[in-house]
C-alpha cells in the first residue's frame, strides 16, 4: 500500500492533465474482481496504450520491464453509472449550471446531452474519485420527452473528448413528474400516452406537419417539408437505433411503458421502476432491461413503495438490471452508485451481483459492455483501486485509472 501511495503522489501532477498520454501500468491487487470470472487472489492487471493486455495471477502474469506498478487491497473495473444527469446538473444548483431540463415544451427529443455536458463540472471529478469511470448521463425527468442521453468517460477537457457514445437513448418520463398544471398538456396520464403515441405515429408516417400534441394541420403544402428534428429522432427510436428510456415508478406507469413497447416494437429500457417488484412476470415477458432507482432514494410521492430489495427481486426473476445515481433536485445533485450498490448488497443481493450492477451489468444495459465494465484483455484500461471491501463504509477509493491514465490519487 505504501508503494502505491508514494507512486500516486509523485504521479499526480502529470496524469490529471486531460491531454496526458496513456501510461504503461501494472496494477496488483490482493483481490482482483474481474467481473468476467472468479476473483483472482494476488492478481495483476496489465495496461498498455490504454487497453488491458493481460489479467491473471501475479505469479504467472508477466509485467513488462519499465511498467509502473500500483498496488491495492481490492481492484475492480471502473464503476459504471447507468443513469445520471451529472455534467448537465451542476453542484452549485443555480440556473446557470442546471441544463438537465428545458421546460419550454413537453416533447423535445431533439435536445442532445452532448450540447449541454460540461466535463469540467466539479461533480464529474467528485464521482471519479469514488471509482466512477463511465456515466450514462443526459436530460432528466420533468418533461414528457426531455431529450437525449450520452455516455461519457469521467475525464476530458471537452464533451467531445469525454463522449464514447454521443447519442445513447431518448429520455421519456411517465407519471406525476411529467404532468403539467393550469390546463397545459399533458395534464393526465392518458394525455401523456396519447402524446407519446402521436410522436411515434407522426414519425412512422413521415408526418412532419402534425405536432406531438396531436393537433392536425390541414395545410397541404406542409406535406413536402423535410422532417423536423423531433421527427428524425423518433424515427431513430422506431428503427431501433435509439432505445426509449422511460422513467416510470408506479406500477400503472410501468405497464403503460410496456404497452407502448408492444404497440410499436421499440427498444425500451425502464428507468426508476420503484414498483418493478410488483410486475416481475410482465417485465420479464416483455424482455425489458431495467435501470433501477438508487436504493437510498427518498421514499415519498411516487417512490413511497420503493424497496431496498428490488434488485434481489430482479435478479431472482432473471431480469437484467443495473443501479444508477439518478437525478437529485437538491445538492450535491448526484448520488454515488458505489454506495447504492452497497445498500443492495446489505439487503438480499449477493456481493458479486451488487458489484456487477455498477460494472459489467450496467455497461451491458447501456450498450458499452464490449469496452468497459470488466477487466478483460482488449477492453479499456479503466480500473478502481480500494484499500478494503468497496462496500464497507470504512474503505476508501485510493486510485482510479481511466484509459490507462491515473486520474485520481486522493483517498476518498
Amino acid at each position: 500500500m505504501k508503494r502505491m501511495t508514494n507512486y500516486l503522489a509523485a504521479a499526480s501532477a502529470l496524469v490529471l492533465a486531460a491531454g496526458a498520454q496513456a501510461q504503461d501500468i501494472a496494477i496488483k491487487g490482493e483481490q482482483v474482481h474481474t467481473m468476467a470470472g472468479p476473483v483472482i487472489e494476488n492478481g495483476v492487471v496489465v495496461i498498455d496504450d490504454g487497453k488491458i493486455v493481460a489479467v491473471g495471477p501475479a505469479a504467472s502474469t508477466a509485467i513488462p520491464a519499465g511498467f509502473e506498478v500500483l498496488e491495492a487491497k481490492v481492484v475492480t473495473p471502473g464503476l459504471v453509472d447507468a443513469r445520471s444527469v451529472v455534467g448537465l446538473a451542476g453542484y452549485l444548483n443555480q440556473p446557470h449550471d442546471q441544463d438537465q431540463l428545458d421546460e419550454s415544451a413537453p416533447v423535445q427529443p431533439h435536445l442532445r446531452a452532448i450540447d449541454a455536458y460540461n466535463p469540467q463540472e466539479p461533480l464529474v471529478e467528485w464521482l471519479r474519485g469514488f471509482g466512477v469511470t463511465t456515466v450514462h448521463t443526459g436530460h432528466g425527468p420533468g418533461a414528457l420527452v426531455s431529450g437525449q442521453t450520452m455516455i461519457a468517460k469521467t475525464i476530458g477537457n471537452t464533451a467531445d473528448a469525454a463522449a464514447i457514445v454521443e447519442r445513447a437513448m431518448v429520455a421519456a418520463n411517465l407519471g406525476p413528474m411529467a404532468l403539467t398544471e393550469r390546463g397545459k398538456s399533458p395534464g393526465t396520464r392518458a394525455k401523456q400516452m396519447a402524446m407519446l403515441r402521436q410522436a411515434l405515429i407522426s414519425a412512422k408516417q413521415g408526418d412532419a406537419a402534425k405536432p406531438a400534441g396531436g393537433r392536425s394541420n390541414d395545410d397541404k403544402s406542409n406535406a413536402d417539408k423535410p422532417p423536423t428534428l423531433e421527427t428524425q429522432v423518433m424515427r431513430d427510436v422506431l428503427a431501433g437505433k435509439l432505445p426509449l428510456l422511460v422513467t416510470a415508478n408506479r406500477a400503472q406507469d410501468i405497464m403503460s411503458a410496456l404497452r407502448l413497447k408492444q404497440e410499436f416494437g421499440i427498444d425500451l429500457v425502464l428507468d426508476g421502476a420503484s414498483e418493478a417488484y410488483l410486475l416481475t412476470d410482465e417485465i420479464k415477458a416483455a424482455g425489458v432491461k431495467v435501470i433501477l432507482h438508487p436504493p437510498m432514494t427518498r421514499q415519498y410521492g411516487e417512490f413511497e413503495n420503493a424497496s431496498f430489495t428490488t434488485g434481489e427481486a430482479m435478479r431472482a426473476a432473471g431480469i437484467p438490471f443495473a443501479y444508477q445515481s439518478s437525478y437529485e433536485g437538491y445538492v450535491p445533485k448526484t448520488r454515488v452508485v458505489l454506495f447504492e450498490a452497497a445498500i443492495a448488497a446489505a439487503n438480499g443481493l449477493s456481493w458479486n451481483d451488487a458489484l456487477a450492477s455498477v460494472t459489467i451489468d450496467a455497461a451491458r444495459i447501456i450498450g458499452v459492455g464490449d469496452r468497459v465494465g470488466s477487466l478483460e484483455i482488449g477492453k479499456d484500461g479503466d480500473v478502481a483501486l480500494f484499500d478494503g471491501d468497496p462496500f464497507e463504509y470504512t474503505s476508501h477509493a485510493v486510485g482510479v485509472v481511466i484509459d490507462g491514465k491515473v486520474v485520481s490519487t486522493a483517498s476518498q
